[in-house]
């Protein structure tokens, strides 16, 4: 990818579900300078939630290299799962402040895998609200299910 003047990859993602669990969706932007590259894909029974998890753990691994990297996602469940929660889970050996299992603990630590490789700022966005790259995500997401519904 080529330089931008602040040398941070910024990473739009958005998960959408059929049904919660349904076939499922991801769609992922990555932008760095003036290159962008489009990610999507889908899961025939799955959560909203992974979906979400998935678009941020692909374009994470799309990377080539340790980078500064923003990402920005209508999933406030990723962002206080990085920012807030993730350290409790894991000092409680991946059990909620309830003692009950974390879920979705394959792509916490997928996630916290990729994460550990990056300097990563995460922002949460409200989705629907006409932020361009979070709607192309969400049509990636949605297009996403119909290839998959069509290919059951």
């Amino acid at each position: 990818m080529s330089k931008n003047k602040d040398n941070i990859v910024e990473i739009f993602t958005d998960g959408a579900c059929s049904g919660n669990p349904g076939p499922g969706g991801y769609g992922a932007i990555l932008k760095y300078g003036r290159e962008i590259k489009e990610l999507s894909g889908c899961e025939r029974k799955t959560t909203n939630n992974r979906m979400e998890m998935m678009a941020i753990i692909k374009a994470l691994a799309r990377l080539k290299r340790p980078c500064r990297v923003k990402v920005i996602t209508d999933s406030n469940y990723v962002v206080k799962g990085m920012t807030e929660w993730v350290a409790g889970w894991i000092e409680r050996n991946w059990l909620t402040a309830q003692k009950r299992p974390v879920s979705n603990k394959d792509l916490w630590e997928r996630l916290l895998k990729l994460s550990q490789l990056h300097q990563i700022e995460w922002k949460w966005i409200r989705g629907h609200h006409g932020h361009p790259e979070n709607e192309r995500c969400d049509q990636l997401a949605r297009d996403a299910i119909k290839n998959c519904k069509t290919h059951l």
